[in-house]
């Protein structure tokens, strides 16, 4: 270990995609801190941050895995752009949603069949035969990736919680993930 902690950014990414996770863990230790200071102070919400700090590290195990990482020299300010990236989406998506409020009227918006918005049923029907091929997928999924994958985004659990939840590290639970939707996506072709 001591070794991973002399080695360069670079030599620890490469170390990384070559199948050493330890190197990965050294780098997530080496700017967690910073990382996670910076978006706690830009969106200001204990919660979101820790959220968004898995979020960002997901994204950047993914990343790097799949070969989508230039080296040039600066991991760290890669690092601080994917987080800055994922906070402005983050933004943008809570400002993209509309509120709707019902107590101002004796109408009620949110059950009156007048005012939906999709009355074809042929979308309803693919809508709902999607949702069950999505099931279908789910359900075969390895255990331990299902059950991250269900509590991600069933539950809205944060990699954290997973994490503690699973008694596994965060890092296992985010690799759990990133499998999930890999065997996922290979899934979905086999059907389409």
């Amino acid at each position: 270990m001591k070794t991973l902690n002399a080695a360069t950014d670079e030599m620890l990414v490469d170390m990384y995609i070559k199948g050493n996770d330890n190197a990965f863990d050294v780098l997530m230790k080496r700017y967690e801190s910073k990382v996670y200071s910076y978006i706690y102070y830009s969106v200001k919400n204990q919660e979101m941050a820790e959220d968004l700090f898995q979020e960002v590290f997901m994204k950047i195990i993914v990343r790097l895995r799949s070969g989508k990482y230039q080296e040039n020299g600066k991991f760290y300010a890669w690092v601080m752009r994917v987080a800055h990236n994922l906070i402005i989406d983050t933004f943008r998506k809570e400002t993209d949603e509309k509120i709707i409020s019902n107590d101002e009227t004796e109408q009620d918006l949110f059950n009156d069949p007048s005012l939906a918005v999709n009355d074809n049923r042929e979308q309803e029907m693919i809508q709902e035969q999607m949702v069950s091929d999505i099931k279908e997928l789910i359900a075969k999924l390895p255990e331990n990736q299902r059950q991250v994958l269900l509590m991600r985004y069933y539950e809205d659990m944060s990699f954290k919680e997973i994490a503690q939840q699973t008694n596994c590290s965060i890092n296992t639970a985010l690799g759990r993930m990133r499998y999930a939707l890999i065997n996922l996506k290979k899934m979905s072709r086999n059907i389409a």
